[in-house]
């Protein structure tokens, strides 16, 4: 894969990404190496040490606040309570706190690689989906619906890796809610040797029949390859006009600020 991401002068907009993906491991390897490369992505990318995460919302660093970021790290004198500000190396994950399949691969490669894991799973699926040790840090929660909403509450952007249908839930769920107006962060699919190409012409199909706006069809990135999409997710900008604003939606509803279960 190389050390294009570590090697790249402009930092990463995200802190943690969130990751949906299969607790099985399908039957061709392109798929475990495609899981293996994306956490070497993740850890290989630089990000601001003390950047905010997940419920602050996705943002992109412009040039302007770049500088002034550059500049008050340059005279920290100045700036009572501040501290210079560095590149930490890799970004967090958080998914769906399986040790087995696609899950387990991703999860234990970017653990291995100094970043932080954060796994969130229902009480009833943890005997399914982890074997062994879990992988980092695990909180449980009491159903799907939690789940989705605390991944999404942590996650400052998404990323969907193949897997079945509670994978493609996750995804579909994560567009709505672009589209709906909840959130802003990119979401990202990587297409692995073609496997969402059906998918993606649904999507297109759905667009050209007049069920989806053509705006909208623009929420959802693509790539075939974990450096391919994560450029391009690291230069996304909304296009589409939401439905309603975020702050309408009443989002203790939505399971966003819920405790988990311990």
């Amino acid at each position: 894969m190389g050390d294009t991401a570590a090697d790249a002068t402009e930092p990463s907009r995200f802190g943690r990404i969130c990751v949906f993906c299969g607790s099985n491991p399908g039957n061709r390897a392109v798929y475990g190496d495609a899981a293996l490369d994306l956490g070497k992505e993740l850890v290989m990318r630089r990000r601001w040490q003390g950047c905010a995460r997940g419920s602050a919302g996705c943002f992109k660093i412009s040039d302007l606040w770049l500088d002034c970021l550059l500049a008050r790290s340059r005279s920290v004198a100045g700036f009572r309570g501040f501290s210079p500000l560095q590149l930490a190396r890799g970004v967090d994950l958080v998914y769906g706190g399986g040790s087995v399949g696609l899950m387990g691969l991703i999860a234990q490669t970017v653990l291995d690689g100094g970043c932080s894991v954060l796994g969130v799973i229902p009480r009833a699926l943890m005997p399914l989906e982890i074997s062994g040790a879990s992988v980092g840090e695990v909180k449980v929660v009491s159903d799907m619906h939690e789940r989705k909403a605390e991944m999404a509450r942590q996650a400052d952007a998404f990323i969907a890796l193949p897997g079945g249908y509670g994978t493609m839930e996750e995804l579909l769920e994560m567009i709505t809610w672009s589209q709906l107006g909840i959130h802003d962060k990119p979401v990202g699919l990587l297409n692995v040797d073609g496997y969402y190409d059906p998918l993606l012409m649904l999507f297109d199909k759905g667009a050209m029949e007049g069920f989806i706006k053509l705006d909208c069809r623009d929420i959802i990135v693509s790539a075939p390859t974990a450096h391919e999409l994560l450029e391009k997710m690291e230069h996304y900008t909304r296009s589409h006009q939401e439905v309603a604003p975020r702050t309408s939606w009443e989002m203790s509803e939505l399971g966003y600020g819920k405790a988990p279960e311990s």
